[in-house]
């Protein structure tokens, strides 16, 4: 059962009252297919009685309530997951290189998002999969998820802001020549290519920024922290300056130690917007890249 506390800008709404569907379209992100959804549920409240979603006004301080069950095509498929962070509105996931968040064509099947589903059945809960972002394939690390759009719109879309703060692990050949500094390079399609990017200034703008951690005579661990969230954009600015990552052989990186793209996904924080309390949340780094580390005497 999702539940919201109607909250109404007083600025904005002097008079305190709204139609709940412009309400949870405005402040809740809600989309019109899931409208449609609640419209017919049977199961949609205000204060616990039962109205007429269609029309029904609320004002500040209301509770909405409401069940709609998932629709999702997404294969359930129980699998064990690495949880680092769960309550009743977001989960948190350690997901390990070589598993794709969401299904494609080609990959159906052993995806994050069906072992999500799985453990989502196995608690009884109904929800559909909204990841607030994704990592590639062949990166380890945190994904957060959503268990409503309404928490997945707070977090990723309001006002266009992202409050979900991203910090990655990475390791390179070679540390950059300033110890820290930020990659400000617009990132386009490499065309006709459809999987490759490419620095070009008719590109989207991209900004990572980047610290070097610990460096030896063969590599470096790089602390990399997005301000953007583009395509392949850690891999695309790193080999922009010269320095992919180990494993990344789609820029230029070299896999005699790994055999995917150094990268993990290593810390995530944002301020819950149901709980109103901040969150920082962490992924140990994983063998492969520890096993890197340790070859090249940067880890004891």
């Amino acid at each position: 059962m999702r539940k919201i506390r109607v909250t109404l800008p007083q600025e904005d709404f002097p008079e305190r009252e709204m139609p709940v569907k412009s309400y949870l379209k405005r402040y809740a992100g809600l989309s019109t297919s899931s409208w449609k959804r609640i419209k017919h549920s049977g199961t949609f409240a205000v204060n616990g009685i039962l109205s007429i979603a269609a029309r029904t006004t609320v004002v500040d301080g209301d509770i909405i309530t409401y069940d709609i069950t998932r629709t999702s095509k997404i294969p359930v498929e129980p699998m064990v997951l690495d949880i680092r962070y769960e309550d009743p509105y977001i989960l948190v996931i350690n997901k390990p290189a070589g598993m794709l968040v969401h299904p494609t064509p080609r990959v159906f099947h052993g995806t994050l998002a069906s072992g999500v589903l799985a453990h989502y059945e196995a608690r009884g809960e109904h929800h559909d999969f909204h990841p607030m972002h994704r990592l590639d394939m062949d990166t380890s690390g945190l994904v957060a998820i959503a268990k409503e759009p309404e928490i997945q719109f707070l977090l990723t879309g309001k006002n266009g802001v992202k409050p979900l703060r991203r910090e990655y692990l990475g390791i390179v050949e070679k540390a950059p020549a300033s110890r820290s500094g930020c990659i400000d390079a617009p990132i386009a399609r490499e065309l006709p290519s459809i999987i490759r990017r490419i620095v070009a200034p008719h590109g989207q703008e991209a900004r990572t920024h980047y610290t070097t951690l610990l460096q030896g005579s063969h590599h470096a661990l790089l602390h990399l922290r997005l301000d953007t969230g583009r395509t392949h954009q850690i891999r695309v600015h790193l080999a922009y300056l010269g320095l992919p990552l180990l494993g990344d052989t789609l820029y230029g990186g070299n896999n005699a130690c790994i055999a995917r793209q150094a990268l993990h996904a290593a810390h995530l924080s944002f301020f819950h917007p149901i709980l109103s309390l901040p969150l920082s949340i962490y992924a140990p780094l994983p063998s492969d890249m520890r096993r890197i580390l340790s070859d090249s005497c940067l880890l004891s």
